[in-house]
């Protein structure tokens, strides 16, 4: 036991290591994480060559999401389904009847002015109903037009390959801090918890010996 230094020594060293120890964690977890992203060029720092992690490897990362995206989050036959949905459909079709009403009731009468001699109200009716019902059928095959013109024209993989390596230092901290800060701050909470454990542990050493 430690009588030789003394009650208050004891007493100090029992409140002080378990605290010094739960800050030494959290600077060093803390430390950690700004490391990836900081310093963002590279530096020699004591003959080292020293860079964040996430600048260094924005590009592999970019590389990553890019290929994430196309493989597994996004892909034209996803378009395709909804494009062809009946929810979607049955929108369009809302829109085109709004639209077809407006030519008939507007548009046509200023065009043409006799033609409102001729075309009763059933008449109109009967138009507005052929047209909406011809366009909505061919709603789905444009869809599908769409979404292979895409698949011909853009490449999912490339935009967002190019679009992650072209972001600043700043924005890219940004982005990745706004998707992990509570991890990150998770990570230095674990950090001081663990070092006040075993500055905990230390003392029963310290007390045992």
């Amino acid at each position: 036991m430690l009588t030789e230094a003394g009650p208050e020594v004891f007493k100090w060293t029992w409140c002080l290591l378990p605290v010094i120890a739960a800050v030494i964690g959290w600077g060093t977890n803390h430390l950690a994480v700004r490391m990836l992203f900081h310093p963002r060029e590279e530096r020699r720092i004591l003959g080292l060559r020293v860079q964040g992690v996430f600048p260094k490897r924005q590009q592999a990362l970019a590389e990553k999401l890019g290929q994430l995206v196309a493989r597994e989050l996004f892909s034209m036959e996803d378009v395709r389904q909804h494009l062809q949905g009946d929810e979607f459909v049955a929108h369009v079709t809302a829109t085109i009847e709004g639209r077809v009403d407006d030519f008939l009731q507007n548009n046509l009468m200023e065009a043409i002015p006799m033609a409102s001699m001729f075309l009763g109200s059933d008449m109109v009716a009967k138009i507005k109903h052929s047209l909406v019902e011809s366009l909505a059928k061919a709603v789905p095959e444009l869809g599908d037009l769409f979404v292979s013109h895409l698949e011909k024209n853009m490449d999912v993989e490339a935009v967002v390959r190019e679009k992650v390596a072209a972001f600043s230092s700043d924005k890219l901290e940004e982005m990745l801090l706004g998707i992990m800060k509570r991890e990150f701050r998770f990570i230095e909470g674990v950090g001081a918890v663990l070092g006040f454990v075993i500055g905990l542990a230390q003392l029963g050493i310290l007390w045992l010996m």
